[in-house]
Protein backbone atom coordinates (compact mmCIF):
# COMPACT_ATOMS: atom_id res chain seq x y z
CA UNK A 1 0.00 0.00 0.00
CA UNK A 2 1.23 3.17 -1.22
CA UNK A 3 2.41 5.54 1.68
CA UNK A 4 0.20 8.76 1.89
CA UNK A 5 2.33 12.30 1.43
CA UNK A 6 -0.97 14.52 2.01
CA UNK A 7 -4.11 14.16 4.42
CA UNK A 8 -7.02 16.49 3.83
CA UNK A 9 -10.25 17.52 5.35
CA UNK A 10 -13.38 18.85 3.69
CA UNK A 11 -14.70 22.57 4.66
CA UNK A 12 -17.59 20.85 6.29
CA UNK A 13 -14.54 19.64 8.60
CA UNK A 14 -13.32 23.05 9.67
CA UNK A 15 -13.66 22.78 13.53
CA UNK A 16 -17.09 24.36 14.62
CA UNK A 17 -15.68 25.29 18.16
CA UNK A 18 -12.01 26.57 19.41
CA UNK A 19 -10.75 24.47 22.77
CA UNK A 20 -9.69 26.34 26.16
CA UNK A 21 -7.56 24.38 27.74
CA UNK A 22 -7.63 26.48 31.05
CA UNK A 23 -10.67 23.46 33.03
CA UNK A 24 -7.88 20.58 31.88
CA UNK A 25 -5.02 22.35 33.28
CA UNK A 26 -3.27 20.57 36.56
CA UNK A 27 -3.91 23.60 38.21
CA UNK A 28 -5.28 26.93 37.57
CA UNK A 29 -2.89 29.47 35.46
CA UNK A 30 -1.93 32.59 37.66
CA UNK A 31 -3.83 35.30 37.20
CA UNK A 32 -3.04 38.96 35.89
CA UNK A 33 -2.19 41.34 38.69
CA UNK A 34 -2.93 44.90 38.75
CA UNK A 35 1.25 46.52 39.05
CA UNK A 36 0.48 48.85 41.50
CA UNK A 37 -2.27 46.51 44.12
CA UNK A 38 -0.97 43.63 43.23
CA UNK A 39 -4.55 42.10 43.16
CA UNK A 40 -6.41 40.23 40.43
CA UNK A 41 -7.20 42.33 37.47
CA UNK A 42 -11.15 41.94 36.75
CA UNK A 43 -12.26 41.54 33.55
CA UNK A 44 -13.37 45.11 33.59
CA UNK A 45 -10.05 46.58 33.80
CA UNK A 46 -9.50 44.93 30.09
CA UNK A 47 -12.32 47.06 28.29
CA UNK A 48 -9.88 49.83 27.29
CA UNK A 49 -8.08 47.37 25.43
CA UNK A 50 -10.15 44.70 24.57
CA UNK A 51 -13.82 44.17 23.47
CA UNK A 52 -15.94 42.21 25.82
CA UNK A 53 -16.42 39.26 24.11
CA UNK A 54 -12.67 38.56 23.57
CA UNK A 55 -12.18 39.58 27.67
CA UNK A 56 -15.00 36.94 27.99
CA UNK A 57 -12.94 34.00 26.05
CA UNK A 58 -9.66 35.14 28.11
CA UNK A 59 -11.15 34.04 31.44
CA UNK A 60 -13.64 31.57 30.24
CA UNK A 61 -14.14 28.20 32.36
CA UNK A 62 -15.95 26.16 29.15
CA UNK A 63 -13.99 23.79 27.66
CA UNK A 64 -15.02 24.92 24.09
CA UNK A 65 -16.29 27.73 22.52
CA UNK A 66 -18.06 28.14 19.87
CA UNK A 67 -16.60 29.63 15.89
CA UNK A 68 -18.90 32.16 14.72
CA UNK A 69 -20.60 31.69 11.59
CA UNK A 70 -18.67 34.36 9.84
CA UNK A 71 -15.06 33.88 11.19
CA UNK A 72 -15.73 30.10 9.73
CA UNK A 73 -16.80 31.72 6.63
CA UNK A 74 -13.15 33.48 6.40
CA UNK A 75 -11.39 30.37 7.30
CA UNK A 76 -13.14 28.21 4.19
CA UNK A 77 -10.54 30.33 2.23
CA UNK A 78 -7.23 28.20 3.95
CA UNK A 79 -9.01 25.72 5.93
CA UNK A 80 -8.92 22.71 6.58
CA UNK A 81 -4.71 22.90 5.68
CA UNK A 82 -2.85 20.25 4.81
CA UNK A 83 -1.15 17.27 7.09
CA UNK A 84 1.87 16.01 4.93
CA UNK A 85 4.29 13.05 5.97
CA UNK A 86 7.64 14.09 5.44
CA UNK A 87 8.67 11.15 3.10
CA UNK A 88 11.38 12.47 0.95
CA UNK A 89 12.88 14.32 4.31
CA UNK A 90 12.56 10.46 6.53
CA UNK A 91 14.53 9.08 3.26
CA UNK A 92 17.23 11.20 3.40
CA UNK A 93 17.66 11.08 6.98
CA UNK A 94 17.40 7.11 6.89
CA UNK A 95 15.28 7.35 9.83
CA UNK A 96 12.77 4.76 11.01
CA UNK A 97 10.74 7.70 11.91
CA UNK A 98 7.66 8.71 10.45
CA UNK A 99 7.27 12.69 10.36
CA UNK A 100 4.16 14.26 9.61
CA UNK A 101 3.79 18.46 9.37
CA UNK A 102 0.62 20.26 9.84
CA UNK A 103 1.41 23.21 7.34
CA UNK A 104 -0.12 26.56 7.89
CA UNK A 105 1.20 28.32 4.95
CA UNK A 106 -1.25 28.24 2.88
CA UNK A 107 -3.60 30.83 4.34
CA UNK A 108 -3.41 34.38 2.28
CA UNK A 109 -0.68 35.57 4.95
CA UNK A 110 1.35 32.72 4.54
CA UNK A 111 1.12 31.81 8.16
CA UNK A 112 -0.94 30.52 11.36
CA UNK A 113 -1.89 34.03 12.56
CA UNK A 114 -4.68 34.65 10.41
CA UNK A 115 -6.53 32.15 12.70
CA UNK A 116 -6.88 34.46 15.61
CA UNK A 117 -6.99 37.37 13.23
CA UNK A 118 -10.11 36.86 11.71
CA UNK A 119 -11.95 35.86 14.95
CA UNK A 120 -10.17 39.08 17.18
CA UNK A 121 -11.20 41.71 13.89
CA UNK A 122 -14.55 39.90 14.19
CA UNK A 123 -15.74 40.43 17.35
CA UNK A 124 -14.39 43.99 17.61
CA UNK A 125 -16.12 44.43 14.36
CA UNK A 126 -19.71 43.56 16.42
CA UNK A 127 -18.76 45.69 19.35
CA UNK A 128 -18.30 48.97 17.14
CA UNK A 129 -14.64 49.50 17.08
CA UNK A 130 -13.32 51.82 14.37
CA UNK A 131 -9.15 50.30 14.35
CA UNK A 132 -7.34 48.42 15.75
CA UNK A 133 -3.58 48.55 16.71
CA UNK A 134 -1.02 46.15 17.34
CA UNK A 135 3.05 45.43 17.02
CA UNK A 136 4.49 43.01 14.92
CA UNK A 137 8.39 41.34 14.48
CA UNK A 138 8.72 39.68 11.68
CA UNK A 139 5.46 40.59 9.82
CA UNK A 140 3.93 37.76 10.07
CA UNK A 141 0.93 38.70 12.52
CA UNK A 142 0.93 42.32 11.18
CA UNK A 143 -0.32 41.05 7.85
CA UNK A 144 -3.04 38.48 9.01
CA UNK A 145 -4.59 41.95 11.16
CA UNK A 146 -3.92 43.69 8.24
CA UNK A 147 -6.32 40.98 5.78
CA UNK A 148 -8.65 40.42 8.69
CA UNK A 149 -9.63 44.20 9.25
CA UNK A 150 -9.54 44.66 5.80
CA UNK A 151 -12.27 41.64 5.66
CA UNK A 152 -14.55 43.34 8.37
CA UNK A 153 -14.16 47.18 7.02
CA UNK A 154 -11.80 48.17 10.23
CA UNK A 155 -8.54 50.38 10.06
CA UNK A 156 -5.06 48.98 11.21
CA UNK A 157 -2.31 50.37 12.28
CA UNK A 158 0.89 48.36 12.69
CA UNK A 159 4.21 49.01 14.90
CA UNK A 160 6.52 46.92 13.13
CA UNK A 161 10.20 46.08 15.15
CA UNK A 162 12.37 48.30 13.48
CA UNK A 163 15.14 45.94 12.76
CA UNK A 164 11.96 43.96 10.94
CA UNK A 165 10.82 46.76 9.83
CA UNK A 166 14.31 47.32 7.38
CA UNK A 167 14.71 43.41 6.70
CA UNK A 168 11.72 42.62 5.90
CA UNK A 169 10.42 45.29 3.40
CA UNK A 170 7.85 42.90 1.28
CA UNK A 171 5.87 42.17 4.24
CA UNK A 172 5.32 45.82 5.46
CA UNK A 173 4.22 45.89 1.77
CA UNK A 174 1.59 43.31 1.74
CA UNK A 175 0.33 44.95 4.96
CA UNK A 176 -0.10 47.86 3.07
CA UNK A 177 -1.90 46.09 0.24
CA UNK A 178 -4.77 45.20 2.86
CA UNK A 179 -5.03 48.47 4.05
CA UNK A 180 -3.04 48.88 6.98
CA UNK A 181 -0.51 51.75 8.14
CA UNK A 182 2.82 50.61 9.05
CA UNK A 183 5.13 52.79 11.27
CA UNK A 184 8.99 51.30 12.14
CA UNK A 185 9.04 50.86 15.95
CA UNK A 186 10.06 52.88 18.01
CA UNK A 187 8.72 55.85 16.73
CA UNK A 188 7.96 59.67 17.28
CA UNK A 189 4.12 59.17 17.33
CA UNK A 190 4.12 58.03 20.57
CA UNK A 191 5.53 58.85 24.21
CA UNK A 192 6.32 55.58 24.93
CA UNK A 193 8.39 55.36 21.21
CA UNK A 194 9.66 58.95 22.35
CA UNK A 195 11.29 57.97 25.69
CA UNK A 196 13.20 54.78 23.64
CA UNK A 197 14.70 56.78 21.52
CA UNK A 198 15.71 59.43 23.70
CA UNK A 199 17.80 56.93 25.98
CA UNK A 200 18.98 54.91 22.77
CA UNK A 201 18.17 57.10 19.05
CA UNK A 202 19.40 53.81 17.43
CA UNK A 203 16.96 51.32 19.09
CA UNK A 204 16.76 48.70 16.87
CA UNK A 205 13.11 47.79 18.54
CA UNK A 206 11.41 44.73 20.20
CA UNK A 207 8.28 43.57 20.58
CA UNK A 208 8.16 44.97 24.04
CA UNK A 209 8.39 48.05 22.91
CA UNK A 210 6.08 47.94 19.89
CA UNK A 211 3.11 46.99 22.21
CA UNK A 212 3.87 49.58 24.40
CA UNK A 213 2.88 51.72 21.50
CA UNK A 214 0.01 49.92 19.93
CA UNK A 215 -1.37 50.10 23.83
CA UNK A 216 -0.59 53.94 24.59
CA UNK A 217 -2.90 54.36 20.80
CA UNK A 218 -5.69 52.56 21.61
CA UNK A 219 -5.62 53.56 25.39
CA UNK A 220 -6.28 56.96 24.34
CA UNK A 221 -9.04 56.91 21.86
CA UNK A 222 -12.89 55.71 22.87
CA UNK A 223 -13.34 53.54 19.29
CA UNK A 224 -9.98 52.28 19.25
CA UNK A 225 -8.56 49.06 20.68
CA UNK A 226 -5.41 46.76 20.94
CA UNK A 227 -5.12 43.71 19.18
CA UNK A 228 -2.21 40.93 20.46
CA UNK A 229 -1.00 37.87 17.95
CA UNK A 230 0.33 35.92 20.61
CA UNK A 231 0.74 35.47 24.64
CA UNK A 232 -2.64 35.97 25.70
CA UNK A 233 -5.08 33.11 26.35
CA UNK A 234 -8.08 33.99 23.94
CA UNK A 235 -5.26 34.37 21.20
CA UNK A 236 -4.20 30.47 22.01
CA UNK A 237 -7.46 29.44 22.01
CA UNK A 238 -8.30 30.63 18.53
CA UNK A 239 -5.10 28.60 17.52
CA UNK A 240 -6.44 25.64 18.69
CA UNK A 241 -8.33 25.07 15.19
CA UNK A 242 -4.76 23.79 14.09
CA UNK A 243 -4.63 21.08 16.34
CA UNK A 244 -8.59 19.78 16.23
CA UNK A 245 -7.89 19.40 12.63
CA UNK A 246 -5.03 17.17 13.07
CA UNK A 247 -6.38 15.11 15.58
CA UNK A 248 -9.03 14.27 12.71
CA UNK A 249 -6.17 13.84 9.88
CA UNK A 250 -3.60 11.59 12.45
CA UNK A 251 -7.00 9.31 12.48
CA UNK A 252 -7.55 9.10 9.11
CA UNK A 253 -3.73 8.46 8.38
CA UNK A 254 -3.83 5.50 11.19
CA UNK A 255 -1.03 7.51 12.96
CA UNK A 256 -0.52 9.07 16.28
CA UNK A 257 2.07 11.09 17.23
CA UNK A 258 5.17 10.64 20.07
CA UNK A 259 6.03 13.77 19.97
CA UNK A 260 4.54 16.84 19.02
CA UNK A 261 6.85 20.20 17.82
CA UNK A 262 6.57 23.69 16.98
CA UNK A 263 8.23 26.92 17.33
CA UNK A 264 7.86 29.44 20.40
CA UNK A 265 8.01 32.95 20.72
CA UNK A 266 5.04 34.03 22.52
CA UNK A 267 3.61 30.77 22.00
CA UNK A 268 0.65 30.79 19.34
CA UNK A 269 1.29 27.95 16.69
CA UNK A 270 2.48 25.66 19.56
CA UNK A 271 -0.49 26.22 21.69
CA UNK A 272 -2.87 25.80 18.42
CA UNK A 273 -1.18 22.77 17.49
CA UNK A 274 -0.27 20.94 21.05
CA UNK A 275 -3.52 21.72 23.25
CA UNK A 276 -5.75 19.59 21.77
CA UNK A 277 -3.28 16.65 21.76
CA UNK A 278 -2.43 17.47 25.29
CA UNK A 279 -5.99 17.22 26.55
CA UNK A 280 -6.24 13.83 24.98
CA UNK A 281 -2.59 12.60 26.84
CA UNK A 282 -4.21 13.99 29.97
CA UNK A 283 -7.68 12.53 29.58
CA UNK A 284 -6.32 9.42 27.76
CA UNK A 285 -2.82 9.05 30.47
CA UNK A 286 -0.56 8.80 27.18
CA UNK A 287 2.96 9.28 27.22
CA UNK A 288 2.89 11.94 24.16
CA UNK A 289 5.82 14.49 24.29
CA UNK A 290 5.37 18.44 24.11
CA UNK A 291 8.71 19.96 22.99
CA UNK A 292 8.66 23.90 22.40
CA UNK A 293 11.56 25.42 20.39
CA UNK A 294 13.12 29.11 20.82
CA UNK A 295 16.29 30.93 19.48
CA UNK A 296 19.12 30.90 22.07
CA UNK A 297 19.32 34.48 21.32
CA UNK A 298 16.11 34.90 23.30
CA UNK A 299 15.43 32.10 25.60
CA UNK A 300 12.61 33.13 27.73
CA UNK A 301 11.11 29.23 28.52
CA UNK A 302 15.11 27.75 28.62
CA UNK A 303 17.64 30.63 30.09
CA UNK A 304 14.38 33.14 31.87
CA UNK A 305 12.91 33.26 35.20
CA UNK A 306 9.22 31.90 36.09
CA UNK A 307 7.81 35.04 37.61
CA UNK A 308 5.26 38.50 37.27
CA UNK A 309 6.18 40.89 34.58
CA UNK A 310 4.87 43.41 32.53
CA UNK A 311 3.92 42.17 28.98
CA UNK A 312 5.63 45.62 27.53
CA UNK A 313 8.72 48.12 27.81
CA UNK A 314 6.75 50.71 29.08
CA UNK A 315 5.02 49.35 31.76
CA UNK A 316 1.55 49.68 30.93
CA UNK A 317 0.71 46.02 30.86
CA UNK A 318 -0.81 44.03 33.92
CA UNK A 319 1.63 41.64 35.59
CA UNK A 320 1.64 38.28 33.82
CA UNK A 321 3.19 35.04 35.35
CA UNK A 322 5.48 33.91 32.78
CA UNK A 323 8.82 32.87 32.14
CA UNK A 324 11.01 35.99 30.98
CA UNK A 325 13.97 37.46 30.17
CA UNK A 326 12.77 40.95 31.90
CA UNK A 327 10.87 43.39 30.05
CA UNK A 328 13.32 45.50 28.96
CA UNK A 329 15.44 42.86 27.35
CA UNK A 330 16.42 43.73 23.71
CA UNK A 331 17.14 40.73 22.01
CA UNK A 332 19.72 40.91 19.11
CA UNK A 333 18.40 40.82 15.74
CA UNK A 334 17.94 37.42 14.64
CA UNK A 335 16.03 36.56 11.64
CA UNK A 336 13.28 35.14 13.24
CA UNK A 337 11.69 38.09 14.32
CA UNK A 338 8.21 36.20 15.52
CA UNK A 339 10.55 34.61 18.07
CA UNK A 340 11.94 37.88 19.66
CA UNK A 341 9.28 38.43 22.54
CA UNK A 342 10.90 38.74 25.93
CA UNK A 343 8.18 36.33 27.44
CA UNK A 344 5.78 33.36 26.85
CA UNK A 345 2.34 32.81 27.24
CA UNK A 346 0.77 32.03 30.70
CA UNK A 347 -0.48 29.23 30.00
CA UNK A 348 2.36 27.54 27.93
CA UNK A 349 5.01 28.68 30.98
CA UNK A 350 2.13 27.17 33.66
CA UNK A 351 2.43 23.86 31.00
CA UNK A 352 6.21 24.08 30.87
CA UNK A 353 6.50 24.63 34.60
CA UNK A 354 4.30 21.76 35.54
CA UNK A 355 6.29 19.29 33.12
CA UNK A 356 4.26 18.53 30.74
CA UNK A 357 5.81 21.13 28.15
CA UNK A 358 9.66 20.23 27.29
CA UNK A 359 11.75 23.43 26.02
CA UNK A 360 14.68 23.60 23.77
CA UNK A 361 16.77 26.32 22.30
CA UNK A 362 19.22 26.85 19.09
CA UNK A 363 21.56 28.46 17.63
CA UNK A 364 20.50 30.40 13.86
CA UNK A 365 22.98 28.93 11.89
CA UNK A 366 21.80 24.91 12.64
CA UNK A 367 18.43 26.03 12.76
CA UNK A 368 18.96 27.63 8.65
CA UNK A 369 20.81 24.13 7.77
CA UNK A 370 17.30 22.39 8.90
CA UNK A 371 15.23 24.74 6.95
CA UNK A 372 17.15 24.41 3.83
CA UNK A 373 17.62 20.51 3.94
CA UNK A 374 13.50 20.69 4.81
CA UNK A 375 13.06 22.58 1.30
CA UNK A 376 15.18 20.53 -0.50
CA UNK A 377 13.17 17.41 0.37
CA UNK A 378 9.81 18.29 0.40
CA UNK A 379 9.93 21.56 -1.46
CA UNK A 380 8.88 23.88 0.48
CA UNK A 381 10.89 27.02 1.65
CA UNK A 382 10.20 27.47 5.68
CA UNK A 383 9.76 30.46 7.43
CA UNK A 384 13.07 31.29 10.17
CA UNK A 385 10.57 30.55 13.27
CA UNK A 386 9.17 27.25 11.48
CA UNK A 387 12.84 26.50 10.89
CA UNK A 388 13.31 25.99 14.47
CA UNK A 389 10.04 23.59 15.10
CA UNK A 390 12.07 21.20 11.60
CA UNK A 391 15.44 21.30 13.45
CA UNK A 392 13.76 19.83 16.36
CA UNK A 393 11.85 17.18 14.14
CA UNK A 394 15.85 16.27 12.65
CA UNK A 395 17.24 15.83 16.10
CA UNK A 396 14.41 13.55 17.27
CA UNK A 397 14.42 11.36 13.73
CA UNK A 398 18.10 10.85 14.27
CA UNK A 399 17.89 9.82 17.78
CA UNK A 400 15.29 7.57 16.81
CA UNK A 401 17.45 6.08 13.57
CA UNK A 402 20.16 6.05 16.64
CA UNK A 403 17.97 3.75 18.84
CA UNK A 404 16.16 2.07 16.18
CA UNK A 405 13.05 3.18 16.75
CA UNK A 406 9.58 3.56 14.76
CA UNK A 407 8.56 6.84 16.41
CA UNK A 408 6.21 9.16 14.89
CA UNK A 409 6.69 12.79 15.06
CA UNK A 410 4.38 16.00 14.40
CA UNK A 411 5.26 19.44 13.99
CA UNK A 412 4.00 22.52 13.46
CA UNK A 413 5.43 24.11 10.11
CA UNK A 414 3.41 27.62 10.76
CA UNK A 415 4.38 29.30 8.02
CA UNK A 416 6.37 29.74 4.70
CA UNK A 417 9.52 31.82 4.20
CA UNK A 418 9.03 33.62 0.74
CA UNK A 419 9.23 36.84 2.78
CA UNK A 420 12.33 35.75 4.36
CA UNK A 421 14.98 34.99 1.33
CA UNK A 422 17.44 37.84 2.25
CA UNK A 423 17.50 35.58 5.09
CA UNK A 424 18.82 32.40 3.58
CA UNK A 425 21.15 34.63 1.56
CA UNK A 426 22.55 35.53 4.44
CA UNK A 427 22.81 32.16 5.34
CA UNK A 428 24.64 31.05 2.30
CA UNK A 429 26.78 33.92 2.35
CA UNK A 430 28.03 32.98 6.11
CA UNK A 431 26.79 35.85 7.26
CA UNK A 432 24.51 34.62 9.88
CA UNK A 433 25.69 35.09 13.56
CA UNK A 434 25.08 32.45 16.04
CA UNK A 435 24.04 34.72 19.21
CA UNK A 436 24.17 33.01 22.94
CA UNK A 437 22.14 33.99 25.72
CA UNK A 438 23.52 37.26 26.88
CA UNK A 439 23.52 36.62 30.24
CA UNK A 440 24.92 40.42 31.35
CA UNK A 441 22.25 42.13 29.76
CA UNK A 442 19.56 39.57 30.60
CA UNK A 443 20.39 39.72 33.91
CA UNK A 444 20.53 43.37 34.11
CA UNK A 445 16.78 43.13 32.96
CA UNK A 446 16.09 40.80 35.15
CA UNK A 447 16.91 42.78 38.36
CA UNK A 448 14.07 45.13 36.92
CA UNK A 449 11.69 42.89 37.47
CA UNK A 450 8.31 43.92 39.60
CA UNK A 451 8.24 42.69 43.07
CA UNK A 452 5.56 40.58 44.04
Amino acid sequence: MDTRYRIMLSESEIPYAWYNIIPDMPSPPPPPLHPATKEPVSPEALLPLFPRALIEQEVSSEHYIEIPAPVRDVYRLWRPTPLFRAVRLEQALGTPARIYYKYEGVSPPGSHKPNTAVAQAYFNKAEGVRMLTTETGAGQWGSALAMATNFFGLECKVYMVKVSYEQKPYRRSLMQVWGAKVVPSPSNETQAGRNVLARDPDSPGSLGIAISEAIEVAAHNEDVKYSLGSVLNHVLLHQTVIGEECLQQMKLAGDYPDVVIGCVGGGSNFAGISFPFIREALKRKLGTRFVAVEPTACPSLTKGVYAYDFGDEACTTPLLKMHTLGHSFVPPGIHAGGLRYHGMAVLISALVKAGIIEPVAYHQNPVFEAGVLFARTEGIVPAPESAHAIKAAIDEALRAKANHEEKCILFNLSGHGHFDMAAYDSYFAGKLQDYEYPAEEVQKALASLPVV
